[in-house]
C-alpha cells in the first residue's frame, strides 16, 4: 500500500469497524481517508506484514557530501542556517543541482531532530484577572511620523494588563529612563483606576547601561520604591530573553501595525504639533480598548485600589545660574530671564520638560532638550530671555554660540544670512536685533516671521521704520485716560482734621 501512512493499529481497527459500518464511516473513525478504505479493503494486509520498503527510483543527490561536509558543517555551528550550509555547498561544488535546496532543507532538519542540541522550551503560564501587568518600551521610527514638518524621533511607552489585554501608550521623547517609566506607568495605573499585584518590565536595562554601580543601586531603589507606592510587586524578566515579556513584545506589533494603518487611512504622517500626536496615539489605544470592555471590567473588579496621590515621575536637581543667563544641565544649554542671574535654581526634570522652581515658588517650564547624536551640546534658547542685553550689545549676535538657536522661527534666520550678504556685519546685525525686539515688544512674532519670508521671496530687505509702523498700536483702541489732580490745600485740611 504505497503512500499510505496506516500502521497495524488502525488496520485492525478499521477491519473490526467495516463489521457494522460502511467503508467511508469506517475509514473516518479510524483517522484516514475514504480512498484509503477502499484500498485497505482491496488488500488487507497489515504493514507489519509486508515486505521492505521500495528503494529510491532515483539517486540520493546529497549521499556524496552529507555525511562527509554537511555533517561536519551542522557539528561545528549548531546554529548555522540551512540557506548558509546550501551556498557554502554550491560554492564547493559548482555542478551541485539548485533544486536540491528544499532536499537538503529537510535533511538537516530531519539530521536535527535526532542528533541536534536541546532547544528552550516555552512553558505557557496561566493569568488571573488582577495579578499582572506589564511595561515595555518600543522604537517608533519606522513609522516616520513628522511634527510640524520635522521627523519625530521617539518610543511609545507601552502598558498592558496580561489578563484582559487592556493597553495604555505614552509618546516619550527621549530613550529608556526611570524618569519615562515612571511618567507612563502611572498614567496607565490612573487611567485604569486600579493596580495589578505584580508589575514586570525589562525597561531598567537600557537606562542602566553607562551608569556606575551607585547609580545603579540608587535607580533599582526608586524603581522598588514606585511600584510599592502602588502596592505592586516589583518583578524583571532575564536581560535578552524577549519572550519572557511576550505578553507585551507581540502587543508591539499589534498596536504599531494599527498605528500605521491609522496613518495610512488619516492620509498624512504630518501632525501640527505634539499634543495632536498624542491624541492620535489615544485615540488608537482607546478602540483597542473597547474592544476589550467586557473583560477590562471584569478585571477592574480584582485590581488593587490607587492611593492618595501619584508619587514622583520626574528627576530632581539643583542648577545655578551662570552670567551667560543660562544653566546647562544633561548636556543641554538652557537661558532663563537675566534676573535670575546668580540664583539657584531647583529643577523637576521630566521626559519631555523642565519645571524651575526658587525655593518653593514655581517660576516656569521649559522644553527638554536633548544633546546631539555626535555627543555635542544641544541648546534650548528663547529669544526673549536675552534680547534686552542683545540691544545694547547688538554685534555679539554676530560670533554667539547659539545664534542658530536664538532665531524663533525660519523666516527670522533667512532674514539673517541674507542681511549678512547684503550688509556691513554692524549694521546686519543691530537690523536684525531690532527685528527680535519689535516681535518682542509687539507680540507679533508670526505675523512678522510671514512678512519677513515676504519679503525674501521679493527679493528685499526689510524696511525696520515700515515694519514698525505695521505693527505700531492703533491710537483708536487705546483708551483715553483722564487724570484729575486734586488740589494741595485737601493736604492741610486732612492734617487738620477739617476734611469733610
Amino acid at each position: 500500500m504505497p503512500g499510505c501512512h496506516v500502521n497495524d493499529h488502525q488496520m485492525r481497527f478499521f477491519m473490526k469497524l467495516r463489521q457494522t459500518n460502511s467503508i467511508a464511516v469506517a475509514a473516518a473513525k479510524a483517522g484516514f481517508s475514504t480512498a484509503t478504505g477502499y484500498r485497505i479493503a482491496g488488500d488487507p494486509m497489515l504493514p507489519s506484514q509486508r515486505g521492505t520498503p521500495r528503494e529510491r527510483r532515483r539517486p540520493d543527490p546529497l549521499a556524496d557530501i552529507f555525511e562527509q561536509e554537511v555533517v561536519p558543517l551542522l557539528k561545528a555551528g549548531p546554529g548555522l542556517r540551512a540557506v548558509a550550509i546550501f551556498e557554502e555547498m554550491r560554492r564547493r561544488h559548482p555542478d551541485l543541482d539548485p533544486g536540491i535546496r528544499r532536499t537538503l532543507e529537510r535533511r538537516i532538519r530531519s539530521w536535527r531532530a535526532i542528533h541536534g542540541p536541546e532547544q528552550e522550551v516555552i512553558f505557557r503560564q496561566t493569568h488571573e484577572p488582577g495579578r499582572l501587568g506589564l511595561s515595555d518600551f518600543t522604537e517608533m521610527g519606522e513609522l516616520g511620523v513628522l511634527v510640524a514638518g520635522q521627523p519625530l524621533d521617539h518610543r511609545l511607552y507601552h502598558f498592558r494588563l496580561i489578563w484582559s489585554g487592556f493597553e495604555h501608550a505614552h509618546v516619550i521623547l527621549g530613550g529608556e529612563s526611570f524618569v519615562a517609566l515612571a511618567e507612563g506607568l502611572q498614567n496607565a495605573l490612573w487611567a485604569l483606576g486600579g493596580a495589578p499585584g505584580e508589575h514586570r518590565s525589562d525597561s531598567l536595562s537600557a537606562a542602566f547601561r553607562n551608569l556606575e554601580a551607585g547609580a545603579r543601586a540608587d535607580l533599582t531603589t526608586r524603581y522598588d520604591a514606585l511600584c510599592e507606592h502602588y502596592g505592586m510587586t516589583p518583578t524583571r524578566n532575564n536581560r535578552g530573553i524577549a519572550h519572557e515579556n511576550g505578553g507585551i513584545e507581540s502587543a508591539h506589533g499589534h498596536l504599531k501595525a494599527a498605528i500605521r494603518d491609522a496613518l495610512l487611512l488619516r492620509g498624512s504622517r504630518d501632525f501640527d504639533d505634539l499634543a495632536a500626536y498624542r491624541r492620535f496615539i489615544d485615540e488608537i489605544v482607546a478602540t483597542k480598548n473597547r474592544r476589550n470592555g467586557a473583560r477590562i471590567d471584569a478585571e477592574r473588579a480584582a485590581l488593587q485600589p490607587l492611593p492618595d496621590r501619584r508619587t514622583s515621575d520626574y528627576e530632581e536637581t539643583i542648577v545655578t545660574i551662570t552670567s551667560t543667563s543660562s544653566f546647562t544641565l544633561r548636556k543641554v544649554f538652557y537661558t532663563v530671564p537675566s534676573r535670575l542671574i546668580g540664583h539657584r535654581l531647583r529643577v523637576r526634570l521630566y521626559d519631555d520638560r523642565l519645571d524651575l522652581f526658587i525655593g518653593g515658588t514655581h517660576l516656569m517650564t521649559l522644553q527638554r532638550g536633548r544633546s546631539l547624536p555626535n555627543g555635542a551640546h544641544g541648546h534650548v534658547v528663547d529669544y526673549r530671555h536675552v534680547i534686552h542685553s542683545l540691544r545694547r550689545k547688538p554685534m555679539a549676535l554676530m560670533k554667539l554660540v547659539y545664534r542658530n538657536q536664538l532665531f524663533p522661527r525660519e523666516a527670522y534666520a533667512r532674514t539673517f544670512e541674507r542681511l549678512i550678504e547684503a550688509l556691513p556685519d554692524r549694521t546686519a546685525c543691530r537690523l536684525m536685533v531690532d527685528l527680535l525686539s519689535l516681535a518682542h515688544e509687539r507680540g507679533c512674532e508670526a505675523e512678522l516671521a510671514d512678512m519677513l519670508g515676504a519679503e525674501l521671496a521679493a527679493g528685499r530687505l526689510p524696511d525696520i521704520a515700515a515694519l514698525r509702523e505695521r505693527f505700531a498700536p492703533d491710537p483708536a483702541t487705546l483708551p483715553e485716560v483722564v487724570v484729575e489732580l486734586a488740589p494741595l490745600t485737601i493736604y492741610d485740611d486732612l492734617l487738620l482734621g477739617e476734611a469733610a
